[in-house]
């Protein structure tokens, strides 16, 4: 493509490009826990960006200077307003114009099955808005063939007779955000983009190297989508050995977390997961669904370690459970009337976001027992909390107070010499504290 950046030679790594730009008006559709941090990004890379979002008050609150995630501060949030070349709106009307524009939409499963209705209704909102030499780049986290299969012809159908790859070019680009990541955030962690045509490649490339430090393309669509289901299923799979072998070591009073420790000191062939309570967030509890959904709709296939690292991940919330009860029964308390003091309510440490995160289910479980559930969270607002649970500070009196301390989230304000100097036992599910009173996962 003449004086080109060539994104579209094949996946080879490319750093950072400067030069003229090929889009100026970017449009974010979602201002979420991905959607938000790449619209600052692109804020900050010098861009003028509209933030769509169909909830109005949320876009209400981050036009106040609010943010609701850790990624961008209010501090940065004010940066990106304040420049002049940040709109948020709720408005469908306010997103015609744009050059480019990036879905962040939700993507979840409902009994079992991918469900793109939010990408089907941004595409149908984008639609009537695209004209000629405009991009449409995909981000939300999907099976492989979505944007080809499902995202281009619904973009045709309603955008009065133009052809993607003829008249406006579109690709995937699968995120990567890790919420409450402080090493490695959108700006230095490498971009994996795709387009359905190499000028596709090229455009989009283009635009994502002038906000990170690395893109690395690959050939196609396909090909990124299943990139994004391969990392998250890579974690999963993994998450489900150390928990299984968590729950067996238990039984065979073997240290798991000495043994993960002796076996991290191999400087080849080996790499670090710990067990825990569950698996939460958007993508191991779903994302490897994606996978297994479409290899059992177009091959006729179980995809077999995805179906195993489900159950036993699932599960481990049960095993939370039980492992309570036996503390209680071995103290001569039953977990009916007994109170039980839940540190931590996010999916991770040091993030205030509680989507699908384990502990609900623990703290509904150990409720339905007719235990008393107290929960501390100073990441989470406690509004966010299931009614299982009531919220509480963490103080001496509240912690010895409680028939069971059990350490789920280990945020790093987390004061944890109270919790082992009170307690009468500590479940710690994290291999965050030591003592006496402390029973380990």
């Amino acid at each position: 493509m003449g004086d080109g950046p060539g994104f579209g030679s094949g996946p080879v790594r490319q750093e950072r490009r400067t030069g003229e730009r090929q889009s100026t008006r970017v449009l974010v559709v979602g201002q979420g826990y991905v959607g938000l941090p790449l619209a600052v990004r692109a804020v900050v890379a010098g861009y003028d960006v509209v933030g769509y979002d169909i909830d109005s008050e949320r876009v209400d609150r981050l036009r106040a200077g609010t943010s609701f995630i850790e990624d961008v501060d209010d501090a940065g949030l004010a940066m990106a307003l304040e420049s002049g070349r940040f709109a948020l709106t709720h408005e469908v009307d306010d997103i015609a114009g744009f050059d480019l524009a990036i879905l962040t939409v939700p993507t979840p499963l409902r009994d079992g099955v991918p469900d793109l209705g939010h990408i089907e209704a941004a595409g149908r909102q984008l639609a009537p808005f695209l004209r000629p030499g405009c991009t449409v780049v995909l981000e939300s986290t999907t099976y492989p063939g979505t944007t080809e299969e499902f995202l281009v012809p619904l973009l045709e159908a309603g955008s009065g007779g133009l052809r993607a790859g003829a008249d406006f070019l579109v690709g995937y680009s699968p995120e990567r955000i890790d919420p409450g990541n402080t090493v490695y955030r959108l700006d230095n962690t490498p971009k994996v983009v795709s387009g359905t045509t190499p000028e596709a490649l090229d455009r989009i490339g283009a635009f994502y190297a002038d906000l990170v430090s690395e893109v690395v393309p690959v050939a196609s669509p396909r090909a990124a989508e299943l990139s994004k289901l391969l990392e998250n299923t890579f974690r999963h799979v993994n998450i489900a050995l150390v928990n299984e072998l968590a729950i067996f070591a238990a039984e065979l009073d073997i240290d798991i977390w000495a043994a993960i420790d002796a076996a991290d000191t191999k400087p080849f062939g080996f790499m670090r997961f710990t067990p825990g309570p569950g698996v939460g967030g958007h993508c191991l509890p779903i994302d490897p669904s994606f996978l297994s959904w479409r290899v059992q709709r177009s091959l006729g296939h179980r995809f077999r370690f995805v179906e195993l690292a489900n159950d036993v991940n699932d599960h481990m919330p049960d095993h939370v459970v039980q492992r309570i009860t036996r503390l209680l029964n071995d103290r001569s308390r039953p977990v009916r009337g007994s109170t039980l003091l839940l540190l931590g309510y996010a999916y991770k440490p040091n993030t205030g976001d509680d989507r699908q995160t384990p502990v609900r289910p623990i703290a509904e479980k150990l409720a339905e027992l007719g235990a008393t559930v107290w929960c501390h969270d100073s990441w989470v607002d406690p509004a966010n909390f299931c009614d299982s649970v009531e919220p509480v500070d963490l103080t001496a009196s509240v912690v010895a107070a409680a028939d069971v301390v059990v350490l789920l989230v280990d945020h790093c304000d987390l004061d944890l010499a109270i919790v082992v100097d009170h307690a009468a036992v500590v479940f710690d599910t994290r291999n965050a504290v030591t003592g006496p009173n402390v029973v380990k996962l």
